[in-house]
């Protein structure tokens, strides 16, 4: 299921951010998804909100990984 969305904002909760180079690292491995436009992270609640047009919830799961981090939600 690649569960691909099109123009539209999607919210992931996002474990293991403790300081502001995790939310730079989150945030620069997500921006890199093709047809993401906006990536806003907040560091006290851990959500990851990406804004954007045919990207999947794998590639930002996989983006979150590679950065260090897991998507919980």
């Amino acid at each position: 299921m690649c569960n691909t969305v099109g123009d539209m904002e999607r919210t992931y909760t996002v474990t293991g951010m403790t300081c502001g180079h995790c939310v730079a690292s989150v945030r620069e491995e997500v921006s890199e998804i093709p047809g993401v436009t906006a990536v806003d992270v907040d560091l006290t609640s851990g959500s990851v909100t990406v804004s954007g047009e045919g990207f999947s919830d794998e590639a930002v799961k996989g983006a979150v990984a590679e950065a260090g981090y897991e998507v919980v939600s």
